[in-house]
């Protein structure tokens, strides 16, 4: 059993990924999903946590064993591997990144009543900050802040939810008929819900990096040390999820109130009627919660796609050794902010376009990059003893079944 002291020393990586995780997914999906569905969607919610674990778990296991990145692995199975997941990247590059931006942006603006500013503006000055923050506090900071971030996040959920809870649920309106879940449009609710629960798996890749990066300034854990940090991590997504179905659940079902589509209009919609619920004094508090869940999201975000266009790179060309340096990653959180920015504000009216474009690819491939981690622990990259077990292999082929399925129901729905 391993001591607090020593677990606490570890945290890092696991942490990283509940931040970056603990976005849209959590903030908009989780909450929608009980206000329109009620207490039932703590179900798909602890499934698609549940069948996702393994192939996130194995980024862990891998690099800690081999001292490799996961993308590593790809190109140690073959170089069409690491040219298929470049791709994924370049798509999410384009798409995401300026999505979580406008959305953080929008919500500082509604959250905080600075209607005059646009959202380009505010969001540039967002690109600025995090910059600043990732080029001159590196992943130290960048660690030590989110260790912060998300202590006061949790709390705060943490005690929203209980308020809530005492509150007691609303009273449902006379007229109110609960939504059927198994329609065209309820399926694709929870389509959307499963797949970025607890986030892409794609972003499995990110972990490997976090904890190449963190192992720089201390010594390396033993495998158990490195997956019980990430489990913690990854528990604190799944709890914080609960905790926004529950908001949604008690606050909005049952009163036919029409949530809005559009995430930055949803979120501040929420937030006041969150404090309807609860109380015009937690406007503030709850507000500053959802504003740092979107900024902590960005700036682990904006981390990890430099670092995974920086590793993708160098493996692509391993000749040129530039692209390992610090300075290399300081160009490409700059370039990052460049073009997402001119993503803002040349494409923010056809923002929900790309961000669907970004969702489908993410549907489609979950199971390929699921399949794609697989093959990497159970390689002869691994010694057998470290490769995982029996009962974590059968969790994973029923997650890559799982989320095929509902891949080809989607490419059938948005195709045809």
């Amino acid at each position: 059993m391993l001591n607090f002291k020593t677990i606490l020393k570890n945290l890092g990586p696991g942490l990283l990924f509940a931040s970056m995780a603990i976005g849209t997914s959590h903030l908009v999906l989780s909450t929608k999903a009980g206000a329109q569905y009620g207490w039932l969607m703590v179900i798909p919610i602890i499934l698609a946590n549940l069948l996702k674990y393994p192939f996130f778990e194995f980024g862990v296991r891998y690099t800690n064993v081999t001292n490799k990145t996961l993308i590593e692995g790809y190109l140690n199975r073959g170089k069409g591997y690491l040219w298929f997941y470049a791709a994924i990247t370049l798509v999410t590059t384009f798409t995401i990144l300026a999505a979580l931006y406008t959305v953080t942006a929008g919500l500082f603006i509604n959250l905080f009543g600075i209607g005059h500013s646009s959202i380009a503006t505010v969001a540039l000055c967002l690109f600025i900050i995090i910059s600043i923050l990732l080029i001159f506090g590196k992943y130290r900071f960048l660690e030590m802040s989110l260790k912060f971030v998300i202590s006061i996040l949790f709390i705060a959920l943490l005690v929203t939810t209980i308020l809530v809870l005492i509150k007691g649920p609303v009273t449902h309106v006379p007229d109110f008929k609960p939504l059927p879940i198994f329609n065209e449009a309820g399926i694709l609710f929870l389509i959307g819900l499963i797949g970025w629960m607890p986030t892409s798996v794609e972003t499995s890749s990110w972990i490997s990096l976090w904890s190449i990066e963190k192992w720089k300034t201390q010594n390396k854990p033993s495998l158990k040390e490195s997956l019980q940090e990430f489990n913690i991590g990854y528990s604190i997504t799944a709890i914080l999820a609960i905790f926004f179905m529950i908001i949604g659940w008690y606050t909005l079902y049952g009163t036919n109130i029409q949530l809005s589509n559009h995430a930055v209009s949803f979120a501040d919609q929420v937030v006041r009627l969150f404090t309807q619920h609860i109380g015009a004094w937690a406007y503030l508090f709850i507000a500053i919660s959802a504003f740092a869940t979107m900024f902590s999201t960005c700036m682990t975000a904006h981390d990890a796609l430099a670092r995974v266009s920086l590793d993708i790179i160098s493996l692509l060309k391993p000749k040129n050794k530039w692209y390992t340096t610090k300075t290399a990653f300081a160009v490409g959180v700059l370039i990052l902010t460049l073009i997402n920015f001119v993503v803002i504000a040349a494409f923010s009216a056809n923002m929900g376009n790309l961000v669907a474009l970004a969702t489908f690819v993410s549907f489609v491939v979950a199971p390929i990059i699921g399949y794609m981690n697989l093959k990497n622990v159970t390689s002869t990259d691994l010694n057998p003893k470290f490769q995982p077990g029996k009962k974590l292999k059968i969790l994973t082929y029923g997650g890559i079944l799982f989320l095929s399925c509902f891949a080809f129901y989607y490419f059938y729905i948005i195709i045809l």
